[in-house]
């Protein structure tokens, strides 16, 4: 035990991962080799040592103001067919797409189309007595994870690993149960919020909320590489997606939004940067939700992140998730997301260091 605590006060002192080291109390041994690892001189070549910690494929994307942007990719797109990591290919970007959703609600409340301050019940009164404090929890609770909704995903009966496009079937799983808490208690992420969202979105539009993203958001952007849904896109155009050390090929999973690295890239600069939403825009964004996200479907993990101080946006897209291991690689994903969140941390070290 005292070896094991010596690691963690070393990995405490030289490796401020955020997310990671912050929560681990005694740290996972196989995840010591790459945290301690020399810091290479270029990020190609993190990328590169990725794959040999037990990643299939990833993919980085780094916008650096006055700078053209660069890609990096190492590993397989498709194992199966050799096919190796192509930066310009689709990818399941899993809850990234929160900050499309909350982008959309900032512009029709703007538009006054919305209030944050309307409950469930206001937009939806057929969930009146189906979700506790449905004439309680306000847009602007479901927005930023304050309802106390359960989260569908947190079930028992819910399946990651059949396909995921039925969500009259994924709401049937919290509806008539008990309220995690009282509306705007406390915080707990919840994917129920933002199925509801866009059900209010699709009801106050009169159609499909995924049409107005494409419309409203992504359109002004030039952005034709972002997709809601798996069937919008040519299926061998999307990486392949794996459960750390096995090859079935988890693609056909679905359920997730799927954009390129670059899509992705551009939006979140827009977004942060001003350009995307107008000043009143803005300020309701700012006062809802925030600027950056992860994304986790099996075989999918990704993170987009913009660094002010260097004025850089840093996407990762990894097609490996799962892997069993011991201490925090649990909590947040598998041994592969935590590997993943290590890579991402050490990539964006040597961007602050060039």
């Amino acid at each position: 035990m005292q070896k094991k605590e010596r690691i963690v006060r070393t990995l405490r002192i030289i490796m401020p991962i955020v997310g990671i080291i912050s929560a681990i109390v005694i740290a996972p041994l196989d995840l010591v080799p790459p945290l301690i690892a020399p810091l290479p001189d270029t990020v190609q070549e993190q990328v590169d040592e990725a794959i040999d910690y037990g990643l299939d494929g990833i993919i980085v994307y780094v916008d650096q103001a006055g700078k053209e942007p660069v890609f990096y990719a190492a590993g397989w797109k498709n194992k199966l067919t050799q096919e190796p990591a192509d930066p310009h290919a689709f990818f399941k970007i899993g809850s990234i797409h929160k900050l499309y959703i909350a982008t959309a609600v900032a512009k029709l409340v703007n538009n006054r189309d919305l209030s944050l301050d309307a409950t469930l019940a206001d937009y939806l009164p057929e969930l009146v007595g189906r979700i506790e404090y449905a004439d309680q929890i306000t847009l602007k609770m479901m927005v930023q994870h304050r309802s106390g909704i359960p989260n569908f995903t947190d079930q028992a009966e819910f399946d990651w690993f059949t396909p995921q496009t039925d969500e009259d079937k994924n709401l049937e799983l919290i509806l008539d149960k008990p309220a995690d808490f009282k509306p705007d208690a406390r915080y707990s992420y919840s994917n129920s919020n933002y199925l509801l969202i866009g059900r209010i979105l699709d009801k106050v539009l009169g159609y499909s909320h995924h049409q107005y993203v494409y419309d409203e958001i992504l359109a002004p952007l030039g952005l034709t590489n972002t997709y809601f849904t798996l069937d919008e896109v040519e299926y061998d155009d999307v990486v392949s997606g794996y459960w750390y050390q096995y090859s079935d090929d988890l693609r056909f999973l679905g359920g997730s939004m799927i954009a390129t690295a670059e899509d992705v890239g551009i939006f979140l600069r827009a977004l942060n940067d001003g350009s995307l939403l107008n000043d009143d825009e803005q300020a309701i964004y700012s006062s809802i939700y925030e600027y950056e996200h992860t994304g986790w479907v099996p075989g999918y993990f990704s993170i987009a992140r913009y660094y002010a101080d260097i004025d850089t946006v840093v996407v990762q897209f990894v097609s490996t998730t799962g892997g069993d291991t011991w201490g925090t690689a649990n909590v947040i994903g598998g041994k592969a997301t935590a590997i993943s969140n290590i890579v991402y941390s050490r990539i964006v070290r040597i961007l602050h260091r060039q």
